[in-house]
């Protein structure tokens, strides 16, 4: 069973700016109080914990990215290729094989260990989501559906109307390079689902002037570079939305994303040549502010206790996964560098060749590549 937020002192550690910082963390909260367990983290810099736009946290664990065509024209040609391989290839009759909770705590455990505390999850509901210890929050946006292919136009805009003026609505919408996935946005827009609170994903069909309707309805894009890179070829140049706050980041799930979030944004980093600065404010209180989470994004007394400790000088984009001194969700650490994990009751493993330590309700419960225990942990061994 997963442990009760511990009250922490966390000293010896800088903000995002490179200022001194203490935090207190009670009650799953950040506090200005200096209380509880004193926690030295040796000058590591201490961000907000960060917020994946997308994601299906099912499709992810042991996958890799699949493709079975040289390049696809939009998501619709993807969807028709994999769709009756779900009932054929061993590889993905294997992973569905497995109880959905499962593999959604896989997805979670995935986006832990990048530093991810939020992810939006973008399908059904499942109470695995809410149960205790799950390693991430994923907050339940107002409404969603799939895709206009897949959902059709009707219950495409019951949905939209059901998640009420200004409720976050999220679909997948121009995911392609072909004038049937630019099309779909003017088709959306025609149902009215092109709204405040509307957040379309993937979108790089979208023209200059479907981008200013866009923002001018108050709407939103999560882009997902390497998804859209690895089934189209290309992504959408994000510039413009990013620079009137309308752009948020996702990993999309392994079966066409990166790694993780932290291999999405240094691809971004290499797309755009944004500052770190930048960088680390988009995909913490920037993608707060774009989907409506005001509990979240800032390290402020009263606000969540969600956070990620980086070694001294190393900037979020340039960090992998093995790198992060110290991921805290809700007040709970979950997962540290190898001398914090004693005094936290994590659990050692390794991470990437990396000696690490884990909260023990994670350890050998779900396949994640690259996370293994060490001699002393108890005989369940992740893959």
């Amino acid at each position: 069973m997963p442990v009760q937020p511990m009250e922490l002192n966390l000293v010896n550690a800088v903000d995002r700016e490179g200022r001194p910082l203490s935090l207190g963390l009670v009650h799953g909260r950040l506090s200005a109080c200096a209380r509880g367990r004193r926690v030295d983290l040796g000058g590591a810099r201490v961000l907000p914990g960060l917020i994946n736009a997308h994601d299906h946290l099912h499709l992810n664990g042991a996958l890799p990215r699949l493709s079975y065509r040289d390049g696809y024209r939009n998501a619709a040609e993807w969807i028709a290729d994999i769709t009756p391989r779900l009932g054929s290839d061993p590889l993905l009759l294997a992973h569905r094989a497995r109880p959905r909770a499962q593999r959604l705590l896989a997805g979670g455990l995935k986006n832990l260990l990048s530093g991810v505390t939020t992810v939006l999850h973008h399908d059904p509901r499942d109470p695995a989501l809410e149960a205790p210890g799950f390693p991430v929050d994923a907050p339940a946006p107002a409404g969603w559906a799939h895709s206009l292919a897949l959902d059709g136009e009707a219950a495409v805009r019951e949905s939209r109307q059901a998640a009420g003026p200004g409720g976050l609505w999220v679909i997948h919408a121009a995911e392609g390079v072909d004038t049937a996935a630019a099309l779909e946005f003017d088709r959306l827009d025609a149902l009215g689902c092109i709204a405040p609170g509307t957040l379309l994903v993937h979108g790089l069909g979208l023209s200059a002037s479907q981008q200013r309707r866009l923002v001018q309805a108050g709407a939103g894009l999560v882009w997902c570079p390497g998804s859209n890179r690895h089934l189209f070829g290309r992504t959408l140049d994000p510039a413009w939305l990013a620079g009137r706050g309308r752009l948020v980041l996702g990993s999309d799930s392994r079966i066409s994303g990166g790694r993780d979030l932290l291999a999405e944004l240094a691809l971004a980093r290499e797309l755009t040549g944004w500052p770190d600065v930048r960088l680390e404010a988009w995909v913490t209180e920037g993608a707060a502010a774009l989907l409506g989470l005001r509990d979240r994004g800032r390290l402020a007394p009263g606000l969540r206790a969600d956070l990620v400790a980086l070694p001294p000088g190393l900037p979020l984009s340039r960090a992998v996964r093995a790198d992060l001194r110290l991921v805290v969700v809700a007040g709970q650490p979950l997962y540290a560098d190898a001398d914090l994990g004693e005094a936290l009751g994590l659990v050692p493993v390794r991470v990437d060749g990396r000696a690490k330590a884990l909260a023990p309700h994670l350890v050998g419960v779900v396949e994640e590549p690259g996370l293994e225990l060490l001699p002393q942990a108890p005989s369940r061994v992740a893959a």
